[in-house]
């Protein structure tokens, strides 16, 4: 992999992880254009540039978290955080070795697919019926916070989108457009955490054999990323996820012409 790919991968990650038109569809997408095969760990290392990302941009946040839990003992939102991010960290830590080699998890047939099924999910989610308001994360009921993480865990397939399937659920269960995203974020940090531990521990050998490619990879995604989840935030305060349920439509659309094409 040279640095050119590794700028493009480090780009993608970046942008896409926090704008919910999938990352892994897209990094799936982008390494067959390039004609190879899908590196799981480069994938998975540069998680942790986008991870830095979140953490930076939701300090001030986490700060207050912490402060509920060891000052003002109240735990509700770290325990709501908790409960939507159990399913997806359970599934993923039993299914990793099958999801890292198994060809469903690198097909672009399946990336095609999600993308269109979300992407028509984003346009009409306006108009689909939803549970009574909740003002925020910290509002939410433990049945609606646990419906939240079951949507988290059908983002392990690629396509899907982390923040896409839980933001749409946020929705659902009764939150704005802007708090579906901001607790789409903050209940993605611990399984992002988990990713990031996982790589470090068990494989330190790859992380120092390709030191120079994963830290120019993860700059670029910490970069890209920060600016992702800010302009989300930004533009959720005003919209709707219309605009990138059309983008995954046309992209499923494009895929599917060029499939078409190759046969």
């Amino acid at each position: 992999m040279n640095a050119f790919e590794v700028i493009v991968l480090g780009l993608v990650q970046g942008l896409t992880e926090f704008i919910p038109i999938s990352s892994s569809g897209h990094l799936v997408i982008f390494q067959q254009l390039f004609g190879r095969e899908s590196d799981h760990l480069f994938l998975e290392a540069i998680n942790i540039g986008t991870f830095l990302a979140l953490l930076v941009y939701f300090t001030p946040k986490i700060v207050r978290i912490v402060q509920d839990i060891f000052i003002r003992r109240q735990f509700t939102l770290a325990r709501n955080i908790l409960l939507t991010s159990i399913p997806a960290g359970i599934v993923g830590y039993i299914s990793s070795d099958f999801i890292t080699g198994s060809a469903f998890f690198g097909s672009i047939v399946v990336v095609m697919i999600t993308l269109f099924v979300i992407g028509v999910l984003m346009i009409i989610l306006e108009k689909l019926p939803r549970l009574s308001p909740a003002d925020d994360g910290e509002t939410l009921s433990p049945l609606r916070a646990i419906t939240i993480g079951g949507a988290q865990m059908l983002a392990l397939i690629p396509g899907v989108s982390r923040s896409g399937s839980t933001i749409i659920a946020g929705r659902l269960m009764g939150l704005s457009a802007k708090s579906a995203a901001e607790y789409s974020f903050l209940a993605s940090l611990p399984i992002m955490a988990g990713v990031t531990f996982k790589v470090i521990v068990d494989e330190p050998e790859y992380l120092v054999n390709n030191a120079g490619m994963l830290l120019l990879g993860n700059t670029v995604a910490f970069i890209s990323g920060l600016l992702a989840v800010r302009f989300l935030m930004h533009f959720l305060a005003t919209r709707s996820l219309a605009i990138f349920g059309w983008y995954r439509v046309g992209l499923a659309g494009v895929i599917a012409v060029i499939l078409l094409v190759q046969l």
